[in-house]
């Protein structure tokens, strides 16, 4: 497993009958989490000391209750800052997991020694675009939301890339790629954490299991001759390590060669030393 485990600013405190208490900076919100089945004692103070707590309806989605919780706050990832505030289903506009893909890409770009154009789809709030623009890379940053895209361009200002070399765009990943393909673009690495359900900015449906290969095949052809890296991260049970690595394998291998590493992703449950289970990546990178 892929463990997240250079954070200072966050920590997966506990976890128990459905939920994880977290800290995020100087606070603690308490979310559920579906990997969590076992009904571990809570004797932690911190689930009564939290400050915030999503609560899941029966009937979908939910709500929080706040306890002293500001409306927005940043934390810290090394030299990267992110601006954090709870929204709709659960979530505060990060997934720590994630940083341990940004670590490895981070190295393999900083290591190549030459420009580095990097292609990052379904791109969220920006921390894997932040950190390969930090690592020297240059960044198309692909998002259907136009929210997510200025909440990314925030979190850049707020860590210093303002002026890195950044393309913001908000569009239908599928049709960005296509456009590009006609384009003749390429890029070094891509980086991509597709939803397991969504829609597209003219109402264009997107099922995972149904559009993921394809797509990847499809994405495949945006790799340079000496492409770097490709990562797929996945947070739908059914695409397991071994499904992504089988992808990667008769997609992106059999057109450049390398070799690909597929794990589950996790952090780090400090009141206990166990470890978290956060989805899956796929990994593939040129033989060196």
């Amino acid at each position: 497993m892929w463990i997240a485990d250079n954070w200072k600013d966050y920590e997966v405190i506990d976890t128990s009958c459905g939920e994880k208490l977290e800290r995020w900076g100087k606070y603690l919100l308490v979310r559920p989490d579906p990997q969590v089945i076992w009904n571990t004692p809570k004797t932690n103070p911190g689930w009564k000391k939290r400050n915030g707590h999503y609560h899941r309806s029966s009937k979908g989605g939910g709500e929080w209750e706040f306890f002293n919780l500001p409306e927005e706050w940043s934390i810290h990832y090394k030299e990267l800052t992110f601006h954090l505030k709870p929204f709709s289903f659960k979530h505060t506009g990060l997934f720590p997991e994630q940083a341990t893909n940004w670590d490895w890409f981070s190295d393999i770009i900083k290591k190549a020694n030459r420009p580095v154009k990097v292609l990052n789809l379904f791109a969220y709030t920006g921390g894997a675009t932040l950190s390969a623009a930090k690592a020297g890379a240059a960044v198309t940053h692909v998002d259907a939301s136009k929210g997510m895209v200025n909440w990314a361009k925030e979190n850049a200002a707020a860590s210093g890339l303002s002026d890195a070399p950044i393309r913001w765009l908000v569009d239908d990943c599928v049709k960005f790629v296509e456009r590009e393909i006609r384009r003749g673009n390429t890029y070094d690495g891509i980086i991509m954490d597709p939803p397991s359900y969504g829609r597209g900015p003219k109402g264009e449906i997107w099922k995972i299991e149904e559009s993921i290969y394809p797509f990847i095949e499809l994405t495949t052809k945006l790799l340079s001759d000496d492409a770097l890296f490709f990562l797929i991260n996945s947070y739908t049970t059914g695409l397991q390590p071994a499904v992504l690595s089988y992808m990667i394998n008769t997609t992106v291998v059999k057109k450049l060669g390398g070799h690909v590493e597929a794990s589950e992703i996790g952090l780090p449950v400090s009141s206990n030393g166990l470890i978290l289970p956060c989805g899956a990546s796929g990994r593939w990178m040129r033989n060196s």
